[in-house]
């Protein structure tokens, strides 16, 4: 063999074999074909595309596939409105049964002067980062540590922090797909029914001497609400008032009445 065919033979041997690879992989391609389900491009596409992970799958594509499926109803998606649930119903034959829409309100009203610190906390701007440093800087261990976690995760906008250290939910924006929830270390954003109008705005579960000393705005637990509520709407849980919204008439006495002003009016906005 001459030098011109040891020097072509590496060449044509490597040549071949990926001949005959790509004759393999082609083989291969239409042997294992899937064939995949026209309907589950079609609802993908119907949906946001935020990959929020409110419907419980991995994202969009994933809630697309269970929903033609029937693995999840048609209104799986959380982030669409009723018109996209309904196209959906079109496209695969179905009928939908809508439930209330939720929104996330921040349970806390702890802001920067009606909640104590105590140490100012230098490390990395995130609640999840924060709580890890002997619980955060907060007295108040169930109270909003303000570095904005929340804000920064949700995928559609609709959180911003307040000047007061608190974040603030545009109700407008809100999807309700829970992303602010299940980033917050301590549970503070929640999922109310949009038709909720009166909450209380507090998360601690203290005994009402701590209260007093850690927040301004804090719910006692005095049971106030509960005693002037007409419709025995509102329950003391672990020193923590809960309003049914189920029962509430929308009096307002008990928002009246709170001597901190932890139970409030929710309205839109």
């Amino acid at each position: 063999m001459g030098i011109l065919g040891a020097a072509l033979y590496p060449v044509l041997l490597m040549g071949g074999l990926a001949a005959v690879f790509a004759i393999m992989l082609g083989v291969a391609s239409r042997v294992f074909y899937i064939e995949v389900d026209p309907r589950i491009k079609a609802v993908e596409e119907l949906l946001p595309g935020a990959n929020c992970g409110g419907c419980g799958y991995a994202g969009c594509a994933d809630c697309a596939a269970a929903i033609v499926a029937g693995r999840a109803p048609v209104n799986a998606c959380v982030a669409s409105s009723p018109e996209v649930h309904a196209k959906i119903a079109e496209i695969l034959g179905r009928a939908v049964e809508e439930k209330e829409p939720k929104v996330a309100h921040i349970m806390c009203k702890g802001t920067r002067d009606k909640a104590k610190r105590r140490f100012q906390y230098m490390g990395i701007e995130d609640c999840r980062a924060a709580v890890l440093v002997a619980g955060g800087d907060k007295e108040c261990q169930y109270g909003c540590l303000g570095l904005g976690t929340c804000v920064k995760s949700c995928p559609f906008g609709a959180l911003s922090m307040g000047e007061d250290g608190i974040p603030v939910v545009d109700r407008n924006k809100c999807t309700g797909c829970g992303t602010c929830v299940r980033v917050c270390p301590r549970g503070i954003p929640r999922l109310l029914p949009v038709s909720q109008k009166i909450a209380t705005v507090c998360n601690n579960h203290d005994a009402p001497p701590v209260v007093k000393k850690l927040c301004e705005v804090g719910c006692l637990g005095c049971g106030i609400c509960k005693k002037v509520c007409p419709e025995k709407a509102i329950e003391i849980k672990n020193f923590l008032s809960v309003v049914d919204p189920s029962k509430c008439n929308l009096c307002g006495k008990c928002v009246e009445k709170c001597p901190t002003g932890a139970i409030q009016w929710i309205l839109p906005g």
